[in-house]
């Protein structure tokens, strides 16, 4: 593209990761971190974006140096993350590569499980801060 052309607004937004809300134009920041909270991943998206929709790349955007050689390693041991991450195709993500999570579930959740008659059984009661953490063992980055 050269200089007399003009970009398309929406796409150019998209680009720079700025979202329209009523305060104005706006960026989220997604970011994954360790047990010291240190920046693993970080994703920018437009302001208006779910967290949700973020996950999968700020997981995948996850690499840690092994402490001796090898690849470096692209799966936590466990994942905290705050309500905003409670969703079945988060969970079920997570189920799928093997890594644990501690994610406390949202009201409507709970209740519509039990209005279906399932058992809450092993469901986190408390809240976590707001932040999605992936804890990791075996680190020699960490230590």
């Amino acid at each position: 593209m050269d200089g007399d052309e003009l970009e398309d607004p929406g796409r150019s937004q998209a680009c720079q990761a700025l979202g329209r809300s009523r305060g104005g134009l706006t960026t989220k920041v997604h970011l994954a971190v360790d047990g010291r909270e240190l920046p693993l991943s970080i994703v920018l998206t437009p302001g208006n974006v779910n967290d949700a929709t973020a996950f999968a790349d700020v997981l995948n955007g996850v690499r840690t140096p092994r402490a001796g050689t090898g690849r470096p390693r692209t799966t936590p041991d466990r994942v905290l993350g705050d309500k905003a991450y409670s969703s079945r195709a988060i969970r079920h993500l997570l189920r799928r590569r093997g890594i644990a999570a501690t994610i406390p579930e949202r009201r409507d959740q709970v209740a519509n499980r039990r209005r279906r008659g399932a058992a809450v059984v092993g469901h986190p009661s408390s809240t976590r801060r707001s932040i999605a953490t992936a804890t990791w063992s075996n680190d020699a980055s960490l230590a």
